[in-house]
């Protein structure tokens, strides 16, 4: 699969980049029908330790699903996110199975 990976007010480093697309690889596992995700990167100016922002968007035929985490590493946001689009997929795909 595909993953647009965008950092918005900084650089991503290639590791970063190479683990978002790994993990967002494991999806495919659970839905083969994907077409392409989104992935956006932020930092916000804050005090606060939980300033980084993990946003992706997978695209399915029909839907999409949009996931935005906020935590202290992205590695942490993109684990947790991966775990939410699992959640939603799965969903997803039973849904279409009670329909056939």
């Amino acid at each position: 699969m595909k993953v647009n990976t965008q950092s918005v007010n900084f650089t991503a480093d290639s590791k970063l980049i190479d683990f978002i697309q790994k993990r967002m690889d494991k999806l495919d596992m659970f839905y083969d029908k994907i077409i392409q995700s989104d992935v956006y990167l932020k930092v916000e100016n804050t005090s606060d330790k939980e300033n980084k922002i993990f946003e992706a968007k997978v695209s399915v035929p029909g839907d999409s699903f949009i996931v935005k985490k906020q935590c202290k590493t992205f590695e942490e946001g993109t684990d947790s996110a991966i775990a939410s689009l699992e959640r939603q997929i799965k969903k997803r795909k039973e849904k279409l199975r009670a329909h056939i």
